[in-house]
C-alpha cells in the first residue's frame, strides 16, 4: 500500500529562493561571452572570429531543410489549422515519416542528429508554414523527452525511448501545475516511493502537445524517508499508463493547433527505471535543458520577422497614399528599417548562440536567455509594426482578406501567436530576475555572506576580506578599455561602413552597466534582490550590448563569405544605431525613473484605496475560482488524450 500523497507545500519567501537557487548549475567550468560583458570585459575574441558549422553538418542540414520545405509547401494547410485549431494527423504522421522528430536525436537512436544551428533553421520553417507545427516539434524535443535523457539519461533510458522519440512517439514536458508557475517550491505533484515503483498523484497544467503525447517528463516532488534523498525529481511517464486522464484540451488567443492540456495523475505507477537523474535533481534537469531548449523561441521570431518584412517591403511598394508608396513616407519607413535592422540581428544572435552550443567551448546559459528574452519582446514589437503598417487591413483576418478577394495576409494571427513568447519557458520578468541572478554571481560568490542576514559575523568578516581584495583588483579595471582607443577594432570598417564605434560603444558601456551593478549592490545591499526595475533595466543593457556585438560579428563573416557583406554592414550599423539609444534610454532608467512611486500605487490598489476607480464597467469574468482545484485524487472527467498513429 503507497503512502499517502504529499499536501501541498507552504513555503517562504526565502525558502522559495533557496530552492531556486540550488537547482542553479554553481560552476562556471567554461568561458561565457555574457557573463564576462556583465562584468564589465568585453571578450570580443569569445564569438570572432564567429564560428561556423562543419562542412558535413552544412551538408546533412541543408539536405533535411530541402526536404522540409518540400512538405511545408505541399503537405501544410496553415489556414486550415487556424481554422479547425488542429494538426491534421495525416500531416502529423508525414513529419515522422520525415524524421522530423528525431532532428535532434543522435543516427545511432534513429534520429537525423542535426546540429542546434540546423534544428533551429529547420523550427524557423516549418514555423513559418505553421507557428503550431514549431511548437509540437519544439516542446517534443527541446524540452520533451530526447533533452533531458541526451544529457542526465542512462544508456538503457536512452535505448529504450530515444529510438521511439525519433519515429513515433510524441513527447511532453509536463512541470507548471495550476497553482504553481515560475516559483517551483509550491510543486505539489507527489512521486511516492512504493518497492520498484514511484506512485504518482498530481495535476500538471499547461502541458504543450500533453493531449497527443505517448511519453512524458513529468517533475514531482519526492518525500525524503530512509533510502530516498526526496526533492522534486524527473521522470519519463507512458501516457497510457493506467491512472492518467487529460482532462481538458486548452484554447488560446494565438497557436490554435496545439495540443495543450490539464493531466491528471492519480495512483500512476512508474518504474523507478524511469527515473532520469537521482532525487531531487529534477529542477537542475529541468533547468539545464532549458539553457539550449529556450532557442528554440527566438528561431520562431526569427521566421516571424522574416516574414514581416517580406510583407511590409511587399506591401508598401504597393500601397500608394498622398502620391507615393507609403515606404517612402518616413513614419512607415523608420518601422520597415526597424523590422529588417532587427530580423538581421535576432538572426545573428541566434546563429551565434546556436553554434557557442554546438561547439560546447562556452558556456551560454546566459547567452540562450538573453536570446529568449530579446528575440520574444523584439519579435512582439515587429508583429506589431506590422500590423500598424497594413493598417485596417492588418487587424482584418486573413479569411475575410480573401474572402473579400485580397491577399490572405494573417498578420493578425502572427501578432497572437507571437505573445506566448512572453510568458513561455520563462516570463520576460522571470527571465530578467534569472539573467540578474547569474550576472551578479561572480559579486555574491565573494560578497554575498556580507548581504546574508543569516550569517555570522565571523562569516561576514571572512566574507568582507575576500571582497576587498576581489574589488581591489576588479574595479581599477573598469576606468580605461579599448573602447576609448579610436584604433580599436578597426577589421570591422569596410564598404564604406564602420562599425568599429559600435564595438567600442559595447566596451566602454559594458564597464558602464558593471559600475552600475557595483554601485547598485553597494547601495541597496541585501535590498537589491527586491529592486526588480533596476535589475529588469541591467538585463536589457546586456541584452542590448549582446545583440550589437552578434550584429557586428555576422555582418563580417557574411562580408568575408562574399555573401551580402555590404548590406549585412548596412544593416549592422542602422541595428546598433537604433539599439545605441534604447541603451542610453535604460541607464537613464536605472536612476532616474518611477519604481518607489509605482509601489505605493501598487500597495494602494491591493488596499483598495482606488476601488472606485474600477466603476461604470461590467465585468463577465463570472464567479469560479481564480485558480482551479489540483485536489489528488481519480478524475471525474472524460480523458481527451488522443494519440496520433
Amino acid at each position: 500500500m503507497s503512502a499517502p500523497p504529499l499536501k501541498k507545500p507552504t513555503v517562504t519567501e526565502r525558502e522559495a529562493r533557496q530552492v531556486a537557487e540550488a537547482a542553479r548549475e554553481q560552476d562556471w567550468r567554461k568561458p561565457s561571452f555574457a557573463k564576462e560583458l556583465f562584468l564589465g570585459r568585453f571578450r570580443l575574441d569569445l564569438v570572432h572570429p564567429h564560428p561556423v558549422p562543419s562542412d558535413e553538418a552544412v551538408r546533412r542540414g541543408e539536405a533535411f531543410l530541402a526536404k522540409l520545405r518540400e512538405f511545408c509547401e505541399t503537405q501544410v494547410d496553415a489556414a486550415r489549422i487556424e481554422r479547425e485549431a488542429r494538426i491534421p494527423d495525416e500531416v502529423v504522421r508525414g513529419l515522422k515519416e520525415l524524421g522530423a522528430l528525431g532532428m535532434k536525436i543522435d543516427p545511432k537512436y534513429g534520429g537525423l542528429g542535426l546540429t542546434q544551428v540546423y534544428y533551429n533553421k529547420a523550427l524557423a520553417l516549418v514555423g513559418s508554414a505553421s507557428p503550431a507545427i514549431g511548437v509540437l516539434l519544439s516542446a517534443h524535443q527541446s524540452i520533451g523527452v530526447p533533452q533531458p535523457l541526451k544529457m542526465f539519461g542512462t544508456p538503457e533510458q536512452k535505448q529504450k525511448f530515444l529510438p521511439r522519440c525519433a519515429t513515433t512517439d510524441i513527447s511532453a514536458f509536463l512541470l507548471t501545475e495550476p497553482d504553481v508557475g515560475s516559483d517551483p517550491a509550491r510543486l505539489a505533484a507527489s512521486a511516492v516511493p512504493d518497492g520498484d515503483d514511484y506512485v504518482l498523484d498530481g495535476v500538471k497544467l499547461w502541458t504543450t502537445n500533453g493531449v497527443v503525447a505517448d511519453l512524458l517528463v513529468v517533475m514531482a516532488r519526492v518525500p525524503a524517508s530512509e533510502g530516498h534523498k526526496g526533492g522534486i525529481t524527473a521522470f519519463v511517464v507512458e501516457t497510457d499508463s493506467p491512472g492518467i486522464t487529460v482532462e481538458n484540451r486548452n484554447a488560446f488567443m494565438g497557436l490554435r493547433g496545439i495540443e495543450n492540456g490539464v493531466t491528471r495523475f492519480h495512483q500512476v505507477r512508474v518504474p523507478a527505471a524511469n527515473r532520469v537523474g537521482p532525487e531531487g535533481a529534477g529542477l537542475k534537469i529541468a533547468l539545464t535543458t532549458l539553457n539550449t531548449g529556450r532557442l528554440s523561441l527566438p528561431a520562431s521570431c526569427v521566421a516571424a520577422g522574416k516574414w514581416c518584412l517580406k510583407i511590409a517591403r511587399e506591401w508598401s511598394a504597393a500601397r500608394e497614399q498622398w502620391g507615393k508608396p507609403i515606404a517612402h513616407h518616413e513614419a512607415v519607413g523608420a518601422k520597415i528599417s526597424f523590422i529588417a535592422a532587427t530580423t538581421f540581428a535576432l538572426e545573428a544572435v541566434l546563429d551565434l548562440s546556436s553554434q557557442m552550443a554546438d561547439e560546447d567551448r562556452n558556456d551560454i546559459r546566459i547567452e540562450g536567455a538573453l536570446a529568449k528574452l530579446f528575440a520574444s519582446e523584439m519579435g512582439w514589437r515587429m508583429a506589431d509594426e506590422l500590423v500598424q503598417i497594413r493598417g485596417g487591413r492588418g487587424f482584418e483576418t486573413a479569411e475575410s482578406l480573401a474572402a473579400r478577394g485580397e491577399k490572405a495576409v494573417p498578420a493578425e494571427q502572427v501578432l497572437r501567436d507571437l505573445r506566448i513568447n512572453r510568458i513561455f519557458e520563462g516570463s520576460t520578468e522571470i527571465m530578467h530576475l534569472l539573467i540578474a541572478r547569474e550576472a551578479v554571481d561572480a559579486h555574491l560568490t565573494v560578497a554575498g555572506d556580507l548581504i546574508d542576514p543569516d550569517k555570522s559575523l565571523q562569516d561576514k568578516a571572512r566574507a568582507g576580506a575576500n571582497a576587498g581584495v576581489f574589488y581591489a583588483k576588479w574595479l581599477p579595471k573598469l576606468v580605461a578599455g579599448p573602447g576609448q582607443l579610436p584604433s580599436s577594432y578597426a577589421e570591422f570598417k569596410h564598404a564604406g561602413v564602420d562599425l568599429s564605434p559600435h564595438l567600442r560603444h559595447v566596451e566602454r558601456h559594458a564597464r558602464k552597466l558593471a559600475r552600475s551593478t557595483f554601485y547598485a549592490m553597494s547601495r541597496w545591499q541585501g535590498r537589491m534582490e527586491t529592486k526588480q526595475g533596476f535589475l529588469g533595466r541591467i538585463v536589457d543593457i546586456g541584452a542590448e550590448l549582446f545583440a550589437m556585438s552578434a550584429a557586428c560579428v555576422r555582418a563580417e563573416l557574411l562580408r568575408s563569405r562574399g555573401e551580402n557583406g555590404r548590406e549585412a554592414y548596412q544593416l549592422a550599423d542602422v541595428f546598433c544605431r537604433q539599439s545605441r539609444i534604447r541603451v542610453d534610454e535604460l541607464f537613464a532608467r536605472l536612476w532616474h525613473n518611477t519604481d518607489d512611486l509605482d509601489r505605493k500605487v501598487v500597495r494602494g490598489v491591493m488596499a483598495g484605496a482606488y476601488e472606485w476607480l474600477e466603476q461604470g464597467v461590467v465585468d463577465l469574468s463570472g464567479d469560479a475560482p481564480w485558480i482551479a482545484d489540483a485536489t489528488p485524487g481519480p478524475s471525474e472527467r472524460e480523458n481527451v488524450h488522443r494519440p496520433i498513429r
